[in-house]
């Protein structure tokens, strides 16, 4: 339980930690340093969403045969169902722009908070795979924390540093941006609570996770990604993030 209890927070530290990039850098993050960072976090989210979420749930309907696919396929549409109303509730995040009188802070604010609720979810949905099996995977469930961890890094800065920009207080934009990130933990908890109450709820909410966190992937991080002058920047920083959270999955 302890060590569950630590992976669940491993993700809440990494934006604890971009958070804090507003006492190291002045009131600006370059452009093509945010584009990298934002497509880092898409190949991370979309490799994870594959390699940890969809193909163990996948696994675990071995028995249905060829109908196998159905309840992550369900779980699936559902995490994206899911996302669909949190989109139209913030009217679809919009990355900072670090000058006074651009950015919609609100927005922004809600919009990353919103979405590390699924990122919450795949956590403790994995954690509470490897409960489930006695501790087997336990170095993969750490992997795969480590990997949201470093992916949510980035936002905890695109939160402080706006903030700071607009005149605010050092501490209140750290905050905020650590914050943002205080869902994952409860989420993570919530999953971990239900998995244990139902086995069989796993490759549902395993696939539910998966579907919210490509939806995150697809239609917001990799677009602002390859937005601008610096979209091969993001595109190789995507490529990245891919690569090594697909190689933490398999060799862990």
């Amino acid at each position: 339980m302890f060590r569950t209890l630590a992976g669940i927070l491993v993700p809440f530290f990494g934006t604890t930690l971009g958070a804090g990039c507003v006492y190291l850098m002045r009131n600006r993050i370059s452009e093509r340093k945010r584009r990298a960072l934002t497509g880092f976090a898409a190949g991370v989210m979309a490799a994870s969403s594959v390699w940890s979420l969809i193909l163990p749930a996948v696994e675990q309907c071995a028995a249905m045969g060829r109908l196998c696919f159905l309840p992550p396929l369900v779980g699936f549409w559902a995490g994206i169902g899911f996302m669909l109303p949190l989109d139209k509730a913030t009217e679809r995040y919009t990355p900072p722009q670090y000058e006074a009188g651009n950015t919609d802070i609100n927005k922004m604010i809600w919009a990353v908070t919103l979405h590390n609720i699924p990122e919450g979810l795949a956590v403790g949905v994995v954690f509470a795979e490897t409960a489930a099996s006695s501790g087997a995977g336990m170095a993969a469930a750490f992997a795969f924390a480590i990997g949201i961890a470093i992916q949510n890094f980035p936002e905890g800065a695109i939160i402080s540093m706006p903030l700071r920009s607009l005149g605010m207080k050092r501490f209140r934009a750290f905050l905020f941006g650590a914050l943002s990130g205080a869902v994952e933990p409860l989420a993570a908890a919530a999953a971990f609570a239900a998995l244990k109450l139902s086995v069989a709820l796993m490759p549902y909410l395993l696939s539910f996770a998966a579907g919210a966190m490509v939806w995150v992937a697809v239609g917001e991080l990799i677009p602002d990604s390859a937005a601008g002058e610096n979209k091969n920047v993001g595109a190789a920083a995507f490529c990245l993030g891919a690569s090594l959270m697909m190689i933490a999955d398999v060799a862990c």
